[in-house]
């Protein structure tokens, strides 16, 4: 009973307008390219990712969503990775989001 359970992070962030399509392309090459996405879920402590588009009064949001053990050493290992696929995700994502959405959490219960 000394393991930690997985933990549900989610972020919202407002995607460039211009960039949607560009964000929608890189989002099917990582479903092409999973093996490797696997291999930086192993070196995060990911086990399960999703992302969605929102399309809203004030421009699209995307939400991602992670399964994961501990949110913090998998931003440190994510920040830290080498991994051709990390390198290019950062820098599609940098150039697709424009800031944090914001959201309101209505309910949370953990056991």
């Amino acid at each position: 009973m000394g393991t930690i359970g997985s933990v549900l992070d989610v972020h919202f962030h407002r995607v460039r307008p211009d960039q949607v399509d560009s964000l929608r392309a890189w989002m099917a090459e990582l479903m092409r390219r999973q093996n490797e996405v696997r291999e930086t879920f192993r070196n995060e402590g990911v086990r399960h990712e999703q992302a969605f588009l929102l399309h809203t009064d004030e421009g699209v949001v995307l939400v991602y969503a992670h399964e994961l053990e501990d949110p913090e050493a998998a931003r440190r290992a994510y920040s830290a990775s080498t991994l051709p696929i990390d390198l290019e995700h950062r820098q599609r994502m940098s150039a697709a989001l424009d800031g944090a959405a914001t959201a309101e959490l209505l309910y949370e219960v953990r056991l």
